[in-house]
């Protein structure tokens, strides 16, 4: 009965730390820069594992030192409603779904904040735990951060190519320029890869990335401008706002 007692305590004690430090960790990264996410770390590691020279080439920048045409770029190509919902599109998910099951090659219905929150707090993976903690993390970042603030992280954290993290290292190592002057061209081919940045460039383009740039950049013409911080956005127009490109 001790023992029973014991193992309780201590799994109780677990939950209870566990969600007061996340929480605490999601409030934290209100406010301050993220250094490193998990996947930086789970990269090195396989790259040191391998024998190879560690890649990571990663510089925060605020979202005023981001081309404005990145934001919509990525929204564009991976989450057009990202201003309206609260963390998850239940139409792209479910669409998903059925696309899933008559199609090899399989199609997510993640949105910009669910890539943030695995991003930054979870590791990689399809297990039923990681996608339980990746809706939980989701829930939170949407609860606590500003849309700004989400977008602001997932550009900065997001895999870009071989050993680039963010929006500042692809910029450099891509383009030889800061975030901030890319062009409307540049951030649409930037978000074409982001499918799978290990596998497409956007600084050595194949003809299907090629055309998927120009599908983003004709997408984007429905996209509303990113708005800044403590600017309204209307999120009853079709598009999700008000500012228009």
């Amino acid at each position: 009965m001790f023992i029973i007692k014991f193992v309780l305590k201590i799994v109780r004690w677990t939950v209870v730390l566990f969600f007061a430090s996340s929480i605490l960790a999601v409030i934290a990264y209100r406010f301050i820069p993220v250094p490193a996410t998990p996947l930086m770390f789970s990269r090195s590691f396989h790259q040191l594992s391998a024998g190879e020279q560690v890649r990571w080439k990663h510089s925060w920048k605020s979202l005023d030192e981001i081309s404005p045409h990145l934001p919509v770029a990525v929204m564009a190509s991976e989450d057009q409603w990202f201003l309206k919902h609260h963390g998850f599109d239940f139409d792209a998910i479910q669409d998903a779904i059925e696309y899933n099951k008559t199609h090899k090659k399989q199609r997510g219905g993640s949105t910009i904040s669910q890539q943030t929150a695995k991003n930054v707090f979870l590791w990689q993976g399809k297990t039923m735990v990681r996608k339980g903690l990746e809706t939980y993390f989701t829930f939170l970042i949407e609860l606590f951060w500003s849309k700004q603030r989400i977008m602001e992280v997932y550009l900065n954290s997001i895999e870009m190519g071989d050993g680039i993290y963010g929006a500042e290292a692809v910029a450099m190592n891509h383009f030889s320029k800061h975030a901030a002057d890319l062009s409307r061209a540049e951030c649409a081919l930037i978000a074409a890869t982001l499918p799978n940045p290990l596998r497409f460039s956007s600084k050595h383009p194949s003809s299907y990335m090629l055309k998927r740039q120009r599908k983003i950049e004709h997408e984007m013409k429905f996209i509303p401008k990113f708005p800044k911080e403590g600017q309204d956005y209307d999120p009853n127009t079709t598009s999700g706002g008000i500012y228009h490109q």
